[in-house]
């Protein structure tokens, strides 16, 4: 995943209300959530939630499909995934490289 995408990605479910939404949407599975759904579960106002899930739809981490007067909303399982791997894809990477410096300085 490049830096880019990435910083996108992160940045929409950058506020709580965001993060609310999208939570509720990975519960909500596959079948995903109307905006009327939504905003029944969080209380959010309908012109703020537009915001916000084309602010989620615009970082790649819901998935939005006209379905007749509806739009389904449903979480992109895969961009998320990619996401947790590139902020946890070089977990502990370092840790023997301090401990080297160390024992390197104390030498």
């Amino acid at each position: 995943m490049d830096w880019e995408i990435a910083a996108s990605g992160f940045s929409a479910m950058g506020s709580e209300a965001r993060l609310r939404v999208l939570k509720i949407l990975v519960r909500a599975g596959d079948d995903g959530l109307t905006v009327g759904e939504i905003q029944e579960r969080t209380g959010i106002a309908p012109s703020t939630l537009a915001h916000h899930l084309k602010f989620l739809a615009a970082g790649g981490v819901v998935k939005q499909e006209k379905v007749g007067r509806s739009t389904l909303n449903r979480a992109s399982y895969d961009n998320l995934r990619d996401l947790a791997d590139f902020i946890l894809g070089e977990c502990c990477a370092d840790v023997g490289d301090s401990v080297k410096r160390k024992a390197a300085n104390d030498g």
